[in-house]
Parts: C-alpha cells; structure tokens; sequence
C-alpha cells in the first residue's frame, strides 16, 4: 500500500534538499513499515515508505524505467494496488516491454512510457502516485477513480510539494500550519468538499484527476467522473451483471503475497465479499478465508437497539461463519480504552486532523485494524455498498428525499452528524455555517449528472446517489484509510470498483429498490451466498459503544478542557453549554447529539495544541 511524498522545484537542486526530503518521507512510516527509499535528480526529489503486498522483494521504490536508449526516462513513487496489472503487464510484453520486477508497481510505469497520459484510463484499482519523465521535465499526480487513497499537494512559485498525508507536506518548511474559515468550517459540518484538504493553500488531489505540473505551471484533468447513461437491461440482466462483476472484481482483488483476510460485521455487504473471497480461494484450492468481527467487552448491561443500530452483530457473524467455514476471530475491544487520550492522540496524528463526527469509531477501528495486522497485511472490507446501491435509510424516507440539504444532515438520522453543539453561536454565525451548507449542496446538485429522458423521481433519486458517492462515501474512505494505515494494515474495498459504481449509478430507482427494500439489486444478486438471516438483515452501522464508561472518559476529558485556561478550543466553545452538558447524569447524555459535540470539542483541543494550528478567521 505504502506512503509516498516528494518535492518538485525547478529553481532548487534537490542534493541540497535532501534532509527535507528525509523528514518528509519519515513521517509516512507507518504507512510503508518495511522499506523507504528516495530518489533526486535536479529540481524532483521522489520518497516512498513502502508496505510490501506484491513481489516482496522487487518492488522497491521509487521505481526507475529506461525507454528508448535513455536511461530513467521516467521515475514513479506509487501506492496502492492495480488490480488489472497481469493483463496490463502482457499487453506491454506483446509491445516489447521487458520485465525486471513482478510488481505493479513496474507496470504502471511502463505504461506511461507506452501510452502517455492516457495510460490512466486502463487502470483499475486503488491508487495515488508521483510519476517524473525527466525528458519533459513533467511531474504527474495522479489518484484513483473513486479516491479510495489519498493524495494532497501545496502549490509554490516554482513547483509543488506533494504526499499520501498531509504531515508529509507539514514536515516542509514552505508549507504553513494554518486554517482559514473554510477549513474550520469543513471540520465543523459533516460535509466534505471534493479537493478541500483544510489547511490553508493545501489541496487533495480529486477522484479520478491527474494533475500536471512542468515549467509552465500547474494544470488538472478529470479522467474520469459519473456520468448519466441509459440502462437498457432487464432486471434480470442487471441482477446477473451485477453478479458477474463482483464476481470478477473479488477475484481480482484476493491477490496478494501476503496474509490476506475479511472485515466481517454481519451485515450484508461485509457478508458478501467474504462469503465471495471464500469461494474464490477454495475453488483455487487455498485456504479459507480467514475473517474478523469486532465487539465490545460487556462493561454496562447487554445491547440495546437505538435510531440507527437495532441489532447486534455477532449473531449475525456466527451464521455467515457457520455458512462457509471461515477461520473466524472475534476481536473485543474494551469500551473504557476508546476515551483514553492517549489513543486519542495517536487518532489526531494519524489524521493530521481532529476526529470529526463518527465518535468512538475512531479509536475502535485503530484497535481493530491494529489486532487484525498481527495476523494479516490485507483486508477486504464491505464498505461504500451502501452509497452505491442505496443503502441507507434517508434513500428511502420521503423526508430525506424532500429535504435541500445533505440527506445525512436530515431529521431521518435523528441529526446524527452534529458536532456543533458545544460551539459558541458568535463564532459560527461568524463562520456564515447556514450559507456555506446550502452553497455546498448546491455546488453538489449543480455537478450532478441527469439524463433529459428522466422523469423527476429519478432525477432526484440520481441526486442523491451523486452526493453520496462524491461527498458522504469520501468521509468513510478517509477514515478506513487513516486508521488502517496508521498500522500499516491495506483494506481493500471492492463496491469501490469504478465498474460497478458506474453501472449502479445508471440502474433506474424503480429497478434499484424493486422489492420496496434497500439494495434490492444487490441482495438478489448474492442471496444464494448468504444465510437468510443476513439476506433479510436490515442495514446496521459499524458498532458504537454502549458503555458508561466511555461517556465517563469523555466528560473526563472535557472537564479538564473547561477547567484549563490555556487549552486552545476554549475560545471557540460555549462554556455555558459545556457546563451544562457535564451537569447531566450520568447516562442521560444523548449519543446523537451531546455525545458527538463532546468528541469534536474534545478531537479539535487535541489537534490545536498538538499541530500548533494557526487560526486565520
């Protein structure tokens, strides 16, 4: 998977820089724990920290290719996997391309040595890389369809400094520590712009963009984005097809030369791909595949359904388990160590952020990707299903569809994702948050593709699968991508194909929810893998905590804030509130409201004095 950074500057020689470039690339270590390299010539220095997946010992980077009687006619540092690289790597054999690696890495780049730019559009996977041609003297950034990893880059008079995280371009001295209003804003509300990246002057990289940056400047394009097209299959053909192709992309993304394993939760989407990625591997006559749950340890009384979970998942985990043999391993966390600030630090740093909305998700999801890397380097995960086949909730209120704001932000989550509530009113009517989320989703409807044929219930259900799949699902990538490599742990997530993305994206709503139930497509097309009981399950989020003892570490926390003259976020926050909030007993905080405004109050404390994060509002 590993991280890669690097430093173009035309003015610069780069020998002088090296140390810059060290500290750079050092920050990015546990995305790459197994090996590091960089790579100066001229004006380019290139850093990689990588994590070995595929050709263990060949794939070392940043990759050098000769072309054409020049040497190192192009230089890439890379991360992520190409899930096509065989095929790919034959059509470069038959063109004369000749193999020192088994990697994928070496294909991407001669790829680029062969078709040009243009080589993007044969790829599929998740991907972001840096690729030098040193006769043009042209630097390529370039990121995955559905932005499944990341990349972000700050622009300078004479180039661009660039990397898989943001502290890899804080470690550079040009790159400042501070947030405007819009950054704060996008921390504060549950909306994700595409190319913001919060700190002022830096931007990520959009899905499906290739940046290009040479003497002349810097320009982007979009290779790929959504697009409206008409379906013409039956609904018999779309729930075939739709199998066919997670068939295809299961079997494509189990390769790997490491431990892999599943992320099972017992729900449908989880269920599926491991049910799949068992199949695949026993009909290859490997072992089963070997799948992890995750629970808490009973501190408070047993489960309790509420607005969005109303089932627990371990029954539901043992019946797929029973079903197809997995190697299963329950990984139970202790509810009282999520509110322990000295995990709650390591989040911060993983992020580079605060860790906005989501709550004790955050920590548990490190602690679980930290337990499954002791016993494997990949995982496949069930996530994005749900945006991609509308599967959640506010698809399928009348309310929600009405409503001219982002559906998660809707009465049908009960507000869920509102973490302002601790914030001084002065400083969000300073902030002007009402207009910037109306001018956000207006941006979003504004982009969103439709066919002049619709009639307006799908045009409007077409909305509210492009907001999803461009702003809401970015959200859950970033998270699953920061917490899993914070341990050097590569998930995979196959709903993130950007076939199948496009193809349930033009399915007709009627067609898509024909049996009146979420992802009615997708449970047809797999019921056959599935127990009934997880075939019917209704749609259950990732598992929150039910225990006291983590609301009584949060209000640990927040007392020592309120009661700390210095702590940086008391300026923004609303003592009255505050006080108000720890006056409630213990218990009677609600965890869609009260409890989410704490962890950001909480989260933005801990990132302010640990970044030394300059405030420009």
């Amino acid at each position: 998977m590993c991280g890669m950074t690097g430093w173009l500057a035309f003015s610069h020689d780069m020998e002088a820089h090296r140390k810059t470039l060290q500290r750079m690339t050092d920050t990015l270590a546990p995305r790459g724990p197994d090996a590091q390299g960089i790579w100066i010539d001229g004006p380019i220095g290139l850093g990689h920290r990588r994590l070995s997946i595929i050709d263990l010992e060949g794939g070392r980077q940043p990759m050098v290719a000769d072309h054409g009687g020049q040497r190192a006619a192009a230089v890439i540092s890379y991360t992520g996997e190409v899930y096509n690289f065989c095929e790919l790597r034959c059509d470069l054999q038959a063109c004369g391309h000749r193999f020192e690696t088994q990697s994928d890495t070496e294909v991407v780049l001669r790829a680029y040595l062969e078709w040009g730019a243009a080589f993007v559009e044969r790829l599929n996977g998740m991907y972001a890389f840096a690729l030098w041609d040193r006769a043009k003297q042209q630097l390529l950034l370039v990121r995955d369809r559905m932005g499944v990893k990341p990349l972000y880059y700050f622009q300078t008079d004479d180039g661009v400094v660039f990397g898989s995280e943001p502290k890899a371009l804080l470690a550079h001295p040009l790159v400042p520590r501070k947030v405007a209003a819009d950054g704060l804003r996008e921390i504060l509300e549950m909306v994700k712009t595409p190319g913001q990246a919060i700190f002022a002057g830096m931007r990520e990289v959009l899905p499906g963009e290739m940046i290009r940056v040479g003497r002349t400047g810097l320009s982007r394009h979009r290779y790929w984005t959504l697009e409206a097209r008409e379906h013409g299959d039956t609904l018999e053909q779309t729930i075939r097809h739709t199998r066919d192709l997670l068939e295809d992309i299961v079997d494509r993304q189990i390769v790997a030369d490491v431990p892999l394993c599943s992320l099972l939760s017992g729900g449908l989407d989880s269920s599926i791909i491991t049910a799949l990625a068992s199949k695949k591997l026993l009909a290859a006559g490997k072992d089963n595949i070997r799948s992890f749950s995750v629970d808490f340890a009973d501190h408070g009384g047993g489960f309790s359904g509420d607005a969005v979970r109303g089932t627990p998942d371990a029954p539901f985990v043992r019946d797929l388990v029973e079903r197809i043999g997995s190697t299963h391993g329950e990984i139970v966390l202790d509810s009282r160590e999520l509110a322990d600030p000295e995990l709650r630090a390591k989040i911060v740093r993983a992020l580079d952020l605060p860790p906005a909305f989501w709550g004790d998700m955050w920590p548990s999801l490190y602690r679980l990707f930290q337990e499954i890397r002791r016993h494997s380097t990949v995982a496949l995960s069930g996530e994005s299903a749900d945006e991609v086949f509308g599967g959640y909730r506010w698809f399928h209120d009348p309310e929600a569809i009405a409503a001219q704001t982002y559906p998660w932000l809707t009465s049908v989550t009960g507000k869920y994702f509102d973490g302002k509530t601790l914030f001084a009113q002065d400083l969000l009517d300073t902030l002007q948050m009402d207009s910037f989320l109306r001018d956000s989703y207006s941006q979003a409807l504004a982009e969103t593709p439709v066919l002049p044929s619709e009639d307006s219930t799908n045009r409007r259900m077409r909305q509210m699968s492009y907001v999803n799949l461009t702003r809401f699902v970015q959200t859950l990538l970033d998270r699953k991508d920061r917490m899993s490599m914070a341990v050097g742990l590569e998930v995979r997530v196959p709903f993130c194909d950007h076939r199948l993305v496009e193809y349930a994206f033009n399915i007709p709503w009627e067609m898509k929810a024909f049996d009146g139930r979420e992802k009615s497509i997708l449970r047809a097309a797999t019921r056959d893998l599935l127990p009934d009981s997880i075939a019917e399950r209704v749609k259950s989020p990732y598992p929150s905590t039910q225990d006291p003892a983590y609301e009584r570490g949060l209000r640990e926390s927040l007392a020592a804030i309120l009661a700390d003259p210095s702590a940086p976020v008391l300026p923004l926050l609303d003592r009255q509130r505050v006080a108000h909030t720890l006056a409630k007993p213990l218990g009677d905080l609600s965890p869609m409201y009260d409890r989410m405004g704490m962890e950001l109050a909480i989260g933005l404390n801990a990132w302010l004095a640990e970044y030394q994060v300059e405030l420009a509002l």
